[in-house]
Order: structure tokens, then sequence, then C-alpha cells
């Protein structure tokens, strides 16, 4: 079998092409997937978590105020890994309830995701 370079050049580029191409849907995939989750997280979020944590995350409610929850955004919040707010979200902690039962895991992860939309 014998090849040329011509050959040869067209080969490798096609291949680099058609990897590169497969790259950017892989990833423009995983960040919608991702925007997706976040946006179902926030339906959650309306129901269950505002009333405390206030629309905007601050905690800044009267019942937020009373139970002195820390704002969404603080650099606190936003620096527990995604595994630590799954489990708070999940297990509860403090005076806040787990939401793993009533919820389900699948929904506990989204409000991780939405969590991560009020990083300033």
């Amino acid at each position: 079998m014998k090849f040329s370079i011509k050959g040869l050049k067209t080969v490798v580029i096609a291949a680099t092409t058609f990897a590169i191409l497969a790259l950017v849907i892989l990833f423009q995939t995983s960040s919608q997937a991702a925007n997706a989750t976040a946006v179902d997280g926030g339906e959650t979020y309306k129901a269950k978590c505002v009333a405390c944590h206030g629309a905007d995350g601050t905690g800044n409610t009267a019942t937020g105020k009373a139970l002195k929850v820390r704002s969404l955004a603080s650099a606190e919040v936003q620096g527990q890994t995604d595994a630590q707010l799954l489990e708070v979200i999940s297990k509860g902690k403090g005076k806040m309830p787990g939401y793993e039962k009533p919820l389900g895991a699948d929904k506990c992860k989204e409000l991780v995701a939405f969590v991560r939309t009020f990083k300033k």
C-alpha cells in the first residue's frame, strides 16, 4: 500500500477537522445541559427556597432574617464544592430541612446548579 504525501495531508486535515467539530458539539451540548439544569432548579427554588433565601438568594426575607440564613452569593456558600452544597440541600443543616426525600436526588442537583447562578 503506497500513500502520497498529498493524500496523507488530506487525511490528517480531515481527521483533525472532524475531531475539532466533534469537540465543539460536545462542549456546546454539555453547556446547554448545564443551563437547562439551572433553569429547572430555578423553578424548584421558587417553590421551595424563596420563603427563606429570597428571590435573589440574599436571605433578605422575614424568615431568612429570623433564621440568619447566609446569602447564597456569599464567598462562604459559593466556595463550597457541589458535593458539599448537595449534602446541605439533600440532608439539611441547622434549621434548614433536607429535601432529598420530598424532591429526589435529581431535583437537589438542579438546585445546586441554580445556587451557582447567584455567584457574583
